[in-house]
């Protein structure tokens, strides 16, 4: 065979020298080789046929015959034409890079590089005529090519590469690019070892790029200013000598210069023609996104050709700009170009996000709809019954980038939809419905008409505003001063209404602190973190850059805020600020009027009203600007705005002379009493050093130092200003101030310490202090915001430790007078701990429903690592130490990991807490230490009674315990370490509730004798409510009849509470017949609970009550809520009769209770979710939809009849976590969703709108109706149920979703697809859209778009197999219940999505499973769909898409 093959070849080559001999016609030539080589049995295209020409040719027969039998060849498709431009870049182990130097320095082969440059692109001379030029000026040959033989890339690489590839099958395609790898090393180069004929192709066109690239920038001596110096391309540069050309030297040097320019200029045209060609761009598209590193510098060097090159500027057929621009729109050829068959309406509104019409609450389907999922988020995050140990701050990053990415929004549009929401969260939380608000609406819009406010739309004079009554439409809850009245604007119900400003809602819940946190703190935060998250990679790509170039210091996401920031005083009634807050914004907008002034704002300014420029009034766009200011994300070139200060002639009389306050405290003055007041009233947050720029930082710096270093009275001080105003509003450093309080709660051992107790036990006035100060409602939520829960969890444990195992011995008297002991600290601190986990559920979920079993839930060691787990991760990164260099430098939070065996009575106390939960108590022996503290116990708790109680024992019936004269010194015996006392604090329950259920101890005597043991040791509430918790949960005791003889009667209000309840139900559209009403049945309660309740009751409602009354409330709530009905109205009215002022918030949470008992109340209520955001709701509710529907104005206040009417989605996102079986509201939320959108397409798309998209030329927009109105309702139903499924049921609950629920869907047969009429089939294409939808965002709300967060870590497991899912029902390997076209739909917008929203999905999931949807797509006509998720997939997909390209001929 060998011989043979030899005979063949020789052949060929004595044919093809006879002819080149006899100058024979090439075409003739071309005949006889073709019948030659078929009567041979050699396949064509062929390989060896190729390298036999070009070794032929170069350079021994290098004469015109030749090349004219190669252009045959070609035309004839003997010789693979990829492959015979490989061989000539290639010839005798010569570069094409070693050809273009050596014509570059001895001029020889300027006119064979003309040649080669004709190879790829089509000459500009006449047709058909190269010119090559040799010896003198005479010798001139022409050269007579067909231009067909090299045409431009569009041919050469569309035309040739067809033939090549496609035409021949796989295996000949990949022989073809095998061997043009075996040529130029293309696998070698590129350090990719897949060898495909696809990735091999990529290769081959990225190369010749870059090695015109590198030509041209050798050509004109620029390739000294890249990186490396020189080409990866050009070896070490060898003369290449050819025989036959000695006198070439003698040519004129101008003739040679000048076909030196025209060749360089040629090979950066050729670089244009790449770019701008369809196939061309698309393949080095795919090299840009799976080979970024070298794409990076490709890229590096294209700009310096664009900035430096004389050829670039002086070409004819390209400039600079539009050179760089093209390697733009490269980068965009698949990103977003995801356009399927027939889906041009639903494409048209895929990437729709302007924020540029209304932002009000009244708009349902308005663009502000899309930034919903965010005033869920934070209404969501303002429960105060949920501590999380997650930052606010990282989950609203991760949520505003999903949103930026699905809806594909600017920056500035997307800013801007997070101060609006943001801003509506204060409003809610600043301004309650007034209870004549519908009496006085009408009269309230005659007189705002008789003034001239009707809805004509006025041009103001300084700028394009549309009339002030249209803004109020926009901002919904704007608000006006008008005749010194403040008129609010509500699109709840589309009318004007009265509304005043009052005092929060009662009840122990965050309030406006804790708003205007989130707002001015937290928001601020998100977007600091954004801003750096873009200017880091900035820094990471100029550290890795070998030139080290600079970049642009102000990335789009800042200026973004910029924009959004000056656009936002456009929305004026959402910017009025709260009244507690509204001097500071008007002290933020003086410091802005005086800095325009040229006036110097004075240290620790603070102005009184005489010094206030006149009609000077802030809002909260000023705050806002201040804290973007202090965090160094603006200037105070913001103040020089056009609208921002108002009246900036008018300066304050006099400049503001220095106050006893921060300022005398950075001079040196010592804390006063007086100044210790004002610090505490006043956070550090205003105060500015000399220049008017923000020194809180070093302020709160000051305190910290003082509490660290001070005398001890100093420190209590210190440590009472930390625990002030500026932890609660000094929203500029509010983060620095936590950190500081826990590293005080953390103080270290003093080097010559050597006692046996812990050091902590000095420090017992400061960290009560501490304790105390942080124990508030809002300040504890304010910390779960800030995600500092962890950290304060692993500083309190080791106080809980100390304190509980000391024996109060010692003693100290505060300033009050009070006696602080260690059994004191303990509580404090032990009652914090247990608020900051999930304590206070009920034992019952546990065991039950959804809630993960006994173990598994935030418990102490949780905490304890997330906290390691927080402080190992704490600047590993550039992002990270960013934000770490944000820190105070006094700052040094241990970083050495904490675990539960360093707390070993916390350890067995958490023990004892499980087995408290588990079973019932047994083992207490008689005579141990246990009994005898069990025995004093009892005497503490009755020593006012004369019958006896019997502590629970195994070996003994047990002895009376009476009053005698040992009961009096019950105290001193129990002079014990307080985890002693709460080890034993169980049996004496157990005996004390058993003698009450036997009659032997009065109903209020137990409750006394509970709250006598609450008051000598408030810790062991926690032991109370988990023993009586578990005992409600056995079921195991008769129930108490609350008659008001033995146990306190709720007959007084319990019928006004259950009409209440109703009345709040029924606004919200959820209607229980079963819900009893009145009547004359008898109210009972399971003893522990009234046991319980009882205790409650008992306490004064003060500031020290308070601290204990949030561990014990909470627990209660939960408990009464899964006892049987009506036992949650008994319990709120008993309450409601002791603080009347929390009735409000008494009867709103016994309404959730209703959804715990009742899963149809739960689909009513996400019903009118849907429908009130949708605005498709009876007119009662609401009239258009979207946030203001949804939301409406938070908790509602007392009015004539009892609470006024409370938003559905209000209601929801304090129900939902009460509701167990989660998976449920899952399928619910799905079911809605589908009825939605039908209720939508009814509703949009009439039968006379269908004959128009019919008849419409483009089927988009026909009068009022449209179908991209239709998606853009379809769309914000997918976001509000993607919204609910993530904020109830989080990670676990979406990855069940994608998992289980959606193919189940898929797969099972739905009544509602039975559906006819005109628009069934549109209809059946728009739920799977908003299935699609859906699907992402859930998705995105869990797992963030990229890899920042730890869910994101399980994205590529649940995408593989959802994927994977899709897969087989395109290949029909799984049978399909739903419609067809719901099907198609779901599947190619889902894929769309994902590939144009979330590319970083794609390059995680499986490469087959990829390949295989690829192969689906196509199936249903979605070529380019099918590309864009292949280009996507890494380098393990690039040569898929890339042979797909080449087959579906783009």
């Amino acid at each position: 065979m060998a011989a043979a093959s030899c005979t063949v070849w020789d052949s060929v080559l004595e044919l093809t020298k006879s002819a080149q001999v006899k100058n024979c016609d090439p075409q003739l030539w071309a005949i006889q080789l073709s019948s030659n080589l078929n009567s041979a049995g050699v396949d064509l295209p062929s390989v060896e046929l190729a390298q036999l020409l070009v070794s032929h040719i170069c350079f021994d027969n290098h004469v015109p015959i030749t090349w004219k039998f190669l252009e045959k060849a070609l035309s004839f498709n003997l010789v693979p034409p990829l492959l015979v431009l490989a061989l000539l870049s290639t010839r005798q182990g010569i570069t094409f890079i070693d050809i273009i130097s050596i014509l570059c320095h001895k001029g020889f082969l300027f006119y064979f590089y003309s040649i080669y440059l004709q190879g790829c692109s089509e000459s500009t001379a006449p047709p058909g005529c190269i010119q090559a030029v040799y010896g003198t000026r005479k010798e001139t040959c022409l050269f007579f090519f067909s231009s067909n033989c090299y045409p431009k890339p569009s041919t050469l690489l569309s035309h040739s590469v067809h033939k090549e590839l496609a035409g021949f099958g796989d295996c000949c395609g990949l022989w073809i690019m095998k061997s043009i790898d075996d040529v130029v090393h293309l696998s070698q180069i590129f350090g990719e070892q897949l060898c495909e004929t696809g990735l091999l192709l990529v290769e081959f066109v990225f190369s010749i790029m870059w090695q015109l690239l590198d030509a041209s920038l050798d050509d004109e001596g620029l390739l000294e200013l890249s990186a490396e110096k020189n080409s990866r391309w050009l070896p070490r540069r060898e003369v290449m000598e050819i025989d036959g050309h000695e006198n070439f030297s003698e040519k004129s040097n101008e003739h040679h210069e000048g076909l030196h320019k025209v060749n360089t200029t040629m090979a950066i045209e050729l670089i244009g023609e790449f770019l701008k060609n369809k196939l061309t761009s698309r393949l080095l598209y795919l090299a840009r996104q799976n080979m970024p590193s070298h794409w990076g510098s490709f890229i590096e060097r294209l700009q310096l050709l664009v900035v430096h090159s004389a050829a670039l500027r002086n070409s004819k057929h390209v400039t600079p700009d539009a050179f760089l621009q093209m390697t733009h729109d490269t980068c965009k050829v698949l990103s977003r170009e995801c356009k399927t068959i027939s889906q041009h309406e639903f494409h048209a509104v895929m990437f729709s996000g302007s924020l540029k019409s209304s932002v009000g609450q009244c708009h349902g389907a308005s663009q502000s709809a899309i930034w919903l999922p965010i005033d869920l988020f934070l209404e969501d995050t303002m429960d105060g019954s949920q501590v999380t140990t997650t930052s606010a701050v990282e989950n609203l990053i991760s949520l505003v980038k999903a949103l930026q990415a699905v809806n594909c929004t600017t920056w500035h549009d997307t800013f801007l939809g997070l101060w609006i929401a943001s801003l509506r969260l204060v409003q809610r939380k600043t301004f309650e419905k007034n209870g004549e608000e519908r009496k006085y609406c009408k009269a309230r819009e005659e007189k705002l008409r008789e003034h001239g406010l009707n809805r004509e739309e006025k041009r103001t004079e300084e700028r394009g505003e549309v009339s002030r009554m249209r803004k109020l439409e926009w901002n919904c809850d704007a608000k006006l001063e008008l005749m010194g009245t403040k008129v609010n604007y509500q699109g709840v119900h589309n009318l004007f209404a009265f509304f005043q400003e009052r005092n929060p809602s009662e009840g122990p819940v965050p309030r406006l602190d804790t708003g205007l946190s989130m707002l001015l703190s937290i928001t601020t935060l998100v977007v600091a973190n954004i801003i750096e998250e873009e200017e880091s990679e900035l820094i990471d790509e100029t550290q890795q850059s070998p030139t080290n170039q600079r970049k642009e210091k102000q990335g789009k996401r800042r200026k973004g805020l910029i924009t959004s920031l000056q656009q936002l005083g456009d929305y004026e009634g959402l910017l009025t600020p709260p009244h507690p807050v509204s001097s500071v914004a008007n002290q933020a907008a003086a410091k802005a009027t005086m800095f325009i002034s040229g006036l110097t704002v004075s240290n620790g300014y603070s102005m009184s009203i005489n010094d206030m420029p006149v009609n000077c009034s802030g809002n909260l766009r000023h705050l806002i600007v201040e804290a973007c200011i202090a965090r160094n994300m603006l200037d105070t070139s913001a103040y020089l705005w056009p609208g921002y200060v108002t009246l900036a002639n008018q300066v304050p009389r006099s400049v503001p002379s220095q106050t006893p306050g921060w300022s005398s405290l950075m001079n040196g003055s010592p804390l006063t009493l007086s100044m210790i007041n004002i610090l505490v009233s006043t956070p550090a947050s205003r105060f500015h050093n000399g220049d008017g720029f923000d020194g809180s930082l070093s302020a709160i710096e000051k305190i910290y130092e003082i509490a660290a270093n001070g005398s001890d009275d100093e420190k209590i001080s210190a440590a009472t200003i930390l625990c002030g105003a500026s932890l609660v509003r000094g929203w500029n450093i509010q983060e620095h101030t936590i950190l500081f309080i826990i590293k005080l709660l953390s103080p270290p051992a003093p080097a010559d310490y050597s006692g046996s107790e812990s050091h902590l036990i000095n420090y017992a006035p400061l960290l009560n202090v501490l304790l105390v100060g942080i124990s508030s409602v809002d300040c504890v939520q304010i910390l779960s915001l800030h995600g500092l829960v962890p950290l304060l969890a692993g500083a309190l444990m080791p106080i809980c430790e100390a304190f509980g195992s000391a024996v109060p011995e010692v003693s100290w008297t505060l300033s009050s007078g009070e006696e602080l002991s260690c059994h004191a600290v303990f509580s404090n601190a032990f009652t914090l701990l247990l608020r900051l986990w999930r304590f206070d559920h009920p034992p019952i979920d546990h065991v039950m429903g959804d809630i993960p079993p006994v173990g598994s839930h935030l418990s102490p060691e949780y905490l304890l690592l997330v906290r390691n787990s927080l402080l190992s991760s704490f600047g590993t990164s550039t992002r990270r130490q960013l934000r770490r260099r944000r820190y105070s430098k006094l700052l040094s939070l241990s970083v050495e990991p904490i675990f539960m065996d360093s707390f070993p009575k916390l350890k067995l106390w958490y023990r004892q807490h499980l087995e408290c939960i588990a079973s019932t108590f047994s083992g207490l022996v008689h005579g141990t230490p246990v009994h005898q503290i069990v025995d004093a116990l009892l005497n503490l708790m009755f020593r006012r009674i004369n019958r006896g109680v019997q502590p629970s024992t195994s070996t003994t019936s047990g002895s009376s315990l009476s009053s005698g004269p040992g009961a009096e010194d019950a105290q001193a015996r129990l002079k014990i370490p307080a985890w002693d006392i709460l080890e034993a604090t169980p049996f004496a329950l157990d005996a004390a509730l058993t003698a009450c259920a036997h009659g032997r101890l009065s109903p209020r005597e137990l409750a006394t004798g509970l709250k006598d043991l609450a008051d000598f040791l408030p810790a062991s509430l926690a032991t109370i409510v988990s023993y009586l918790s578990a005992e409600v949960t056995r079921g195991i005791w008769k129930p108490a009849s609350m008659n008001g003889t033995d146990w306190p009667s709720p007959a007084v209000n319990l019928s006004s509470v259950e009409q209440q309840i109703k009345k709040i139900l029924a606004a919200t559209g959820v209607d229980v017949p079963s819900l009893s009403v009145g009547g004359t049945y008898l109210a009972t309660l399971p003893l522990p609970l009234a046991a319980l309740v009882s205790l409650t009751i008992t306490y004064k409602l003060d500031k020290m009550s308070e601290r204990f009354l949030t561990l014990v409330g909470p627990a209660l709530n939960a408990l009464a809520a899964g006892c049987p009905w009506p036992c949650m109205p008994i319990i709120v009215s008993l309450w409601a009769q002791k603080v009347k002022r929390w009735s409000d918030y008494l009867v709103f949470s016994a309404s959730r209770t209703v959804f715990h008992h009742n899963s149809d109340a739960v689909v009513q209520l996400l019903k009118s979710c849907f429908t009130s955001t949708l605005g498709l709701s009876p007119p009662h509710i609401s009239s258009n939809g979207g946030v203001g529907a949804l939301l409406g104005h938070g908790f509602g206040s007392h009015f004539s009849g009892g609470i006024a009417p409370v938003a559905p989605g209000i209601l929801y996102l304090r129900v939902h976590r009460s509701v167990r079986d989660v998976i449920f509201m899952t399928e619910e939320i799905l079911s809605l969703l589908m009825h939605s959108v039908r209720d939508i397409a009814s509703s949009v798309l009439t039968r006379g709108a269908m004959e128009k998209l019919k008849k419409s030329k483009y089927g988009m927009r026909y009068g009022q109706v449209s179908l991209a109105a239709a998606m853009t309702r379809v769309k914000l139903a997918a976001s509000l149920g993607s919204s609910l499924v993530w904020i109830t049921g989080g990670l676990n609950l979406v990855q069940s979703l994608i998992n289980e629920t959606l193919p189940s869907w898929f797969i099972s047969v739905h009544g509602l697809e039975q559906e006819g009429g005109e628009s069934g089939g549109m209809v059946a294409m728009l739920r799977g859209y908003a299935l699609a939808y859906f699907a992402l965002f859930c998705g995105t709300f869990a797992w963030g778009v990229d890899s920042e967060s730890a869910a994101s870590k399980k994205r590529p497991t649940v995408l593989k197999a959802h994927l994977e899912f899709l897969a087989s029902a395109l290949e029909g390997k799984i049978s399909l219940g739903c419609d067809w076209a719901t099907a198609w739909a779901y599947t190619s917008g889902f894929v769309c999505l994902m590939v144009a929203c979330t590319p970083k999905w794609v390059v995680e999931v499986d490469v087959d499973i990829l390949k295989r949807v690829s192969k689906g797509l196509r199936q249903w006509n979605e070529e380019e769909l099918a590309v864009a998720l292949l280009g996507l997939g890494g380098v393990g997909t690039m040569g898929a898409a890339a042979e797909l390209l080449i087959e579906i001929g783009l």
